[in-house]
């Protein structure tokens, strides 16, 4: 029986941007983060995935950008 561990690192913020428009919930200003993560085998990495996070900057939550 073979064990592969899969895990992810942390991710990693690499840049913010001031972006336009308003939070819905609560009014604050609207931050883009750009968030680095690298999943790893066996802790060697295998690839680095950049993301784009659109969040809140006064009360943190999470938004979703819709087109």
């Amino acid at each position: 029986m073979c064990l592969v561990l899969v895990c992810d690192e942390p991710e990693r913020v690499v840049a913010t941007y001031q972006t336009p428009g308003r939070c819905p919930y609560c009014g604050g200003a609207v931050v883009a983060a750009d968030v680095e993560s690298a999943p790893r085998l066996c802790y060697i990495p295998l690839c680095f995935r950049i993301r784009r996070r659109i969040y809140c900057s006064l009360c943190s939550r999470r938004l979703v950008a819709v087109a």
